[in-house]
């Protein structure tokens, strides 16, 4: 359940962080170059405030979703069964393994056979 609104606010703060880096000026452009005297009117907020503002708004968007996905980390529910795959099925105890040699070793080299002689000769 947690799991799920921290997912959810994650996606959320993942779009306004694509959003706000959208928008940021490149080379005088964008929200903060020429198109922030029409849109801002007379409100008082330059060229240079809003290059600030998207910065820090930025700034604070990447950190919380930093934040949360950490949190989302430890929130994830683990079903019941802690530890991992090799953790649950341990080692064997010794007696149960099977530590005997073969009873014949087969040679390191196959046995060369004779040769067989040809019947034209």
């Amino acid at each position: 359940m947690l799991y799920g609104i921290i997912i959810s606010i994650i996606v959320l703060i993942s779009v306004l962080l694509i959003i706000v880096v959208l928008l940021q000026p490149g080379q005088k452009e964008g929200l903060s170059g020429g198109l922030a005297a029409g849109m801002m009117g007379s409100s008082g907020m330059g060229a240079r405030r809003t290059a600030d503002l998207l910065s820090t708004t930025t700034a604070v968007l990447a950190t919380v979703f930093l934040l949360l996905s950490l949190l989302a980390n430890f929130a994830i529910d683990a079903g019941g069964t802690p530890g991992s795959a090799v953790q649950q099925q341990g080692l064997q105890p010794m007696e149960q393994q099977d530590f005997q040699a073969p009873a014949e070793t087969q040679a390191p080299l196959p046995q060369q056979s004779e040769p067989v002689e040809d019947p034209e000769n």
